[in-house]
């Protein structure tokens, strides 16, 4: 007969039941509130630990120059990111990551750290690498360590164009140039996408686009590229020669405002972050002045003929080279006697200029010289363009009248000088100064009469003779108008007696003028320094290729085969001294 179980076993049997009922009891209430209580939370902390939305990079759109060819590209680059809680809990790992991405394991710690510390779901540990980096990046395998595609900025011409496109910074930006002026036309708009990651940080799977990426429109500039080389290999040459500390030159055309070419010297490589610092990165020909000299005289000679005082055949008695004002003296190099107003642009007299500003009324000169722009920003938008310096008449010393009609004592940019000579060329129109390629031209501004504008051109293409001091701006084939200016450079005190600007302006070909151009070197101390020595050799090599790429026909071509024939071999020019200004 089987024995009952005692009262021992059957409680022990109902304590063990009771612990399991317990314990299911438990669990079920667990599970009802993590599934139903706690569901949306738990759901959102497993996104955030494999779910990331990251930002799609819009494509910048392109700068070309005026035929097409490439100024500026965007080009596909990857960046090293990280997710900075993952990062910290393989924390053991950081010392690889810092040895590949070429930082120290302690610096890279604290960004880690610093950006944990703020909460953020994402942090860069090295932008724009190389494609061997960026492939020892993946085969690290480190959780929540990453690649994102970005766009770098790669400029074609280098150091020619660098002034006028610019740059963007590591963000692709516009900083400087074109590329800043028309930030909001290039940059596009980043998208958005949700994606998952496993646990090393790969994506896995892509949720859903948030939003699509707008790239950024492409945008043609006026400028030429091939003109743009032969302008910045005109200007190093001329550094070179005449040892010089710098150099700006522009051409633009006449009709339509357009900037066909602007170099400067010193320039830099935008490909190369090193050099984008200091002096070498600014615009010269927009963001700095300097004072004229005599390639101010013909827009004296254009408010004589305005005020009605005087007439082209009207003459000036600039004996014995000499004239005083108060206790001023206004000296010419040479005694050239009697000369008339072309005379006077020829042979760049002080004495004959001053003596016909001092007849005119100090408004009659300002209102002529503030309708060419002086003392205004061209309006270009391009950034930092100054507005150079030139004082009311109301502002002016006694003398200073006289100083004027030569180029002292006003200050301009080499951008604005060459749209004063392209409204002499455009018959009395100034054109508005573009840097984007235009269509149909927008109307200028009609600043002086056709008919004055017509007689400068004359006179100003007497001065490109072999009797001017602009003789080296000659183009064989092509008529040529220019004028030569040489000043002291202004110094603390007053002027330095042994440092120049050298300046060449002028335009072609002189029939039907299509371009004109500045030329503008600082500081040359290799022997020479007048405009004529200096910048009209550069004004004419530039400008030769200008018309030769524009396809040009010469307009000079009887006059280049008589002199051809009157010699066996090219005359020696000569310069005339009479461009001291």
């Amino acid at each position: 007969m089987a024995s009952r179980p005692d009262n021992n076993w059957i409680m022990r049997r109902r304590f063990v039941l009771g612990c399991f009922m317990l314990l299911a009891a438990g669990l079920l209430v667990r599970a009802v509130q993590l599934q139903v209580f706690q569901h949306d939370f738990l759901r959102g902390q497993g996104d955030q630990r494999h779910q990331r939305t990251v930002a799609i990079p819009a494509h910048r759109g392109d700068l070309t120059d005026r035929h097409g060819e490439p100024l500026a590209i965007s080009t596909p680059i990857h960046s090293v990111t990280g997710i900075p809680e993952d990062l910290l809990d393989a924390r053991d790992r950081i010392a690889e990551i810092a040895s590949v991405i070429g930082v120290s394991a302690d610096a890279l710690l604290q960004r880690v750290e610093k950006a944990a510390s703020r909460q953020s779901e994402f942090v860069y540990l090295a932008r724009h690498v190389n494609p061997d980096v960026a492939d020892a990046v993946r085969s690290l395998r480190v959780p929540g360590l990453s690649l994102m595609r970005e766009y770098r900025r790669y400029y074609p011409t280098g150091n020619a164009s660098a002034h006028v496109v610019g740059f963007t910074d590591i963000d692709d930006r516009g900083r400087e140039g074109m590329e800043m002026a028309y930030e909001d036309w290039l940059s596009g708009k980043p998208g958005l996408r949700r994606v998952v990651r496993d646990l090393n940080g790969r994506q896995i799977e892509g949720i859903g686009t948030l939003r699509e990426a707008e790239p950024g429109r492409d945008l043609a500039l006026s400028i030429d590229k091939q003109l743009q080389f032969f302008a910045d290999r005109a200007l190093t040459e001329a550094i070179e020669e005449h040892k010089a500390e710098s150099a700006s030159m522009v051409v633009l055309d006449v009709v339509t405002g357009e900037v066909l070419a602007m170099a400067n010297y010193p320039s830099y490589n935008p490909n190369r972050v090193s050099e984008r610092t200091g002096a070498k990165q600014r615009n010269r020909s927009i963001t700095d002045v300097f004072e004229p000299g005599s390639t101010m005289k013909p827009f004296t000679i254009a408010a004589a003929l305005m005020s009605g005082k005087f007439q082209t055949d009207d003459i000036v008695y600039t004996s014995p080279g000499a004239y005083r004002i108060g206790k001023y003296e206004v000296r010419d190099t040479s005694d050239y006697g009697w000369l008339d107003l072309g005379g006077i642009i020829k042979k760049s007299s002080n004495v004959g200029v001053s003596k016909v500003a001092t007849q005119l009324e100090p408004t009659q000169m300002w209102s002529v010289f503030d309708q060419l722009g002086f003392g205004h920003p061209t309006g270009s938008a391009f950034p930092g363009e100054v507005a150079g310096y030139f004082n009311h008449p109301t502002l002016w010393h006694h003398v200073e009248q006289a100083t004027l009609s030569y180029g002292y004592g006003i200050s301009v940019s080499a951008l604005q000088l060459a749209r004063a000579y392209a409204a002499i060329a455009n018959d009395g129109v100034m054109p508005q100064i573009s840097f984007v390629k235009v269509g149909t031209a927008p109307e200028g501004e009609q600043v002086m009469p056709r008919e004055i504008a017509a007689q400068l051109r004359v006179m100003l293409e007497a001065a490109v003779s072999d009797e001017g001091t602009g003789k080296f701006a000659r183009i064989p084939g092509y008529r040529v108008a220019g004028k030569t200016g040489t000043s002291h450079r202004a110094q603390q005190g007053g002027y330095a007696e042994d440092r120049y600007v050298s300046v060449f302006a002028g335009f072609a070909p002189a029939s039907n003028p299509r371009f004109a151009a500045v030329v503008v070197v600082h500081d040359p101390t290799g022997g020479q320094h007048y405009g004529g020595q200096v910048a009209a050799p550069v004004f004419s090599s530039v400008m030769a290729n200008t018309l030769r790429l524009q396809d040009i026909e010469p307009d000079n071509v009887a006059t280049e085969r008589l002199r051809a024939e009157s010699t066996d071999k090219a005359p020696v020019l000569k310069l005339q001294e009479g461009d001291a200004s």
